[in-house]
């Protein structure tokens, strides 16, 4: 059920003049939802950061207590036009944020509309530079990891679901999509076994996690190796981040083209949907609160890991 809209929205972005009102127009005729973009310019060009709210039932917005969930969509860019002619591998989180965001308003015009609200992000740019790094290219954005966090991390997001293209690497033998460890204020905690349970129920198949380092989970420019920035929002927020990779079985760069299955990007919809569903109900957890805090008891804080750190004379 999330294949067809999953098609209509990569069709949508494999356009060299996509933006950020072509996205927000998806949802004009969507009564709970509201849809809005910003464009922002860097170094390297600009780039029009969306912002996508649906309503819950029972949500903050509609003066109740349903729990709010993040849903963000990491990227550097849908394009490298003009070196490459066509979406490329990275753009594949912000499509699926868009996806998750479509099928939601239309379940909740239907009426199915989910508890709590749930906040969707992404950036929408085509033309966006590539940069080095190993095995394969990443692709480059024209603005910094900071601004990114800055439009795409909201301080309503009460647990964060960064979806990301995580192909460059010799890391992952296995296609399809991948769950992180939680992340939370510089701590690695455990998997968290609600969402392993939707991932096994909506792939029906085993359910496949990858390994986070410290070097990940630290800020962008800190000159050390990150696998990619899907745990990103993680430096920008106390709230509780997991990353959902879409994965291949080969080292395939962000900048390549080509390079995106649609199926794949449909599962981490489907997976998303169903996260959603379940979190603004308050029937999952993205973490074990108590062991956190037993944690923080025994070894202090570890907030110093989202910043950028100290060096020593």
């Amino acid at each position: 059920m999330s294949l067809k809209y999953t098609m209509k929205v990569m069709e949508m972005l494999d356009d060299p003049m996509a933006n950020g009102k072509m996205v927000t127009d998806l949802f004009t005729e969507l009564s709970h939802v509201e849809a809005s973009y910003q464009t922002v310019t860097g170094d390297c060009g600009s780039t029009d950061f969306v912002k996508i709210v649906v309503k819950g039932s029972e949500g903050k917005l509609a003066g109740g207590n349903a729990p709010s969930l993040g849903i963000v969509g990491r990227l550097g860019g849908l394009g490298a036009r003009p070196s490459r002619i066509g979406f490329v591998s990275d753009g594949d989180g912000a499509a699926a944020a868009v996806t998750i965001a479509l099928k939601l308003g239309l379940m909740a015009k239907k009426g199915d509309r989910l508890p709590g609200d749930v906040y969707i992000t992404t950036h929408i740019c085509p033309n966006a530079p590539t940069q080095p790094h190993e095995p394969v290219d990443f692709m480059g954005s024209p603005v910094d990891i900071l601004t990114m966090n800055q439009y795409e991390v909201l301080p309503e997001m009460e647990a964060v679901l960064s979806i990301d293209t995580t192909k460059g690497n010799k890391v992952f033998n296995h296609r399809g999509i991948a769950l992180s460890p939680t992340v939370k204020e510089g701590y690695v905690l455990k998997f968290s076994d609600d969402l392993i349970q939707i991932m096994e129920m909506s792939t029906g198949d085993l359910p496949v996690t990858f390994a986070v380092t410290t070097q990940d989970i630290t800020p962008y420019g800190n000159d050390v190796y990150h696998i990619n920035s899907i745990l990103q929002p993680a430096v920008a927020t106390n709230a509780p981040v997991i990353g959902l990779a879409i994965t291949t079985k080969t080292a395939v760069p962000g900048c390549g083209t080509g390079a995106s299955h649609e199926v794949d990007v449909a599962q981490a919809v489907r997976f998303s949907i169903e996260v959603a569903k379940e979190f603004t109900r308050g029937e999952i957890e993205f973490y074990d609160s108590s062991e956190f805090n037993h944690l923080v008891n025994l070894y202090g804080s570890m907030k110093k890991l989202q910043t950028l750190g100290s060096t020593s004379a």
